[in-house]
């Protein structure tokens, strides 16, 4: 079976611009425009809290999938930085997979979601472990077989860094795919600073802030940021948090924790994807050049796409779908 490959993603104009792709992505306009079967994740989706280890809790969402005799497997989904498991790309994706006969878990990381209050902590992108043993979690209570993992931007990182602990864990997981990954945090964070455009910082440091100011509301008791810390840049919010909530005395060292470039990946033991676009605004596509992966990592690295964008058509439907959606369906037939 021949799988699809990014090359294969060639939208019409205007959507050759990587700009409107990552616009589009997670836009209200599209969000209206996609197709009621986008949705078809919600209906019947069980809200459920996971055990993330050291009294820690996440949320997240069961749909089982009522069309087959059985399920072909249980697809894990990882939304992106400030999204949760009601992101479009999460639905449309999860989706697709449950017309496929797979069982879907959207989970959100915390402080996600409406999960602010659930842990005192902040939110962080080197809490791996509790990520690692919700999906342990996960997997026990649901232990459809196999296991499949997508995540995308942030939730690409996540993912990726998740396959690498699996199997010492003893998690069950088959695959991993990460679209858009966060590779080196540190030219990440440059690139969004210097040669993206001002609106995509002014974005996320938007809904950043809005999260804040969610879980500073949920725990009145706890002082997170001062009101000075909280108007800086991306990179001045991220080193008070880095210096206030962690222990890893500089923002280089925390970008470090959770940067999955050069050789990071070369443990890899299970079969896994990478698919980004080489027109991402967000994430350098040079950082995936340099990657040195082992023979189980495929890297696919198509022209056009943007940020988890991959948009065909003016219905706003997604390469993705396919895309993920061929390489679980062969693991499940493997």
């Amino acid at each position: 079976m021949t799988l699809p490959s990014g090359r294969d993603f060639r939208p019409p104009w205007p959507l050759t611009s990587g700009h409107i792709q990552t616009m589009l992505s997670s836009s209200g306009v599209r969000r209206t425009l996609l197709p009621r079967h986008a949705y078809k994740v919600l209906d019947g989706a069980q809200s459920v809290v996971v055990d993330g280890g050291d009294g820690v809790r996440l949320t997240g969402a069961y749909t089982p999938q009522k069309d087959h005799a059985s399920a072909r497997g249980l697809a894990v989904l990882f939304h992106g930085w400030e999204g949760s498991v009601d992101s479009t790309y999460v639905l449309q994706t999860g989706s697709r997979l449950l017309a496929d006969g797979w069982d879907v878990f959207r989970l959100n990381f915390r402080d996600h979601g409406d999960s602010h209050g659930l842990n005192e902590a902040l939110f962080h992108s080197c809490r791996i472990d509790e990520v690692v043993h919700a999906v342990g979690d996960i997997a026990q209570r649901w232990p459809s077989r196999p296991m499949a993992l997508a995540g995308f931007s942030l939730g690409g990182n996540f993912a990726l860094r998740v396959a690498l602990r699996a199997p010492a864990l003893g998690i069950p997981l088959s695959y991993a795919l990460a679209v858009c990954p966060i590779i080196d945090p540190g030219e990440g964070l440059f690139s969004l600073e210097e040669t993206a455009p001002w609106f995509y910082q002014a974005y996320f440091m938007n809904k950043w802030r809005h999260s804040l100011r969610a879980k500073q509301a949920a725990f009145p008791q706890r002082e997170y940021f001062e009101l000075q810390e909280l108007k800086q840049n991306l990179r001045g919010l991220t080193e008070a948090l880095v210096l206030r909530h962690t222990n890893f005395g500089s923002l280089q060292a925390y970008l470090d924790g959770y940067s999955v470039a050069g050789n990071a990946l070369a443990a890899m033991q299970i079969p896994a994807t990478i698919l980004t676009a080489r027109d991402d605004p967000v994430i350098p596509v040079d950082a995936f050049e340099k990657l040195e992966l082992p023979p189980n990592i495929e890297l696919d690295i198509a022209n056009y796409g943007g940020h988890c964008g991959f948009i065909r058509g003016w219905d706003m439907t997604s390469f993705c779908d396919d895309y993920i959606a061929a390489r679980f369906n062969a693991i499940a037939n493997a």
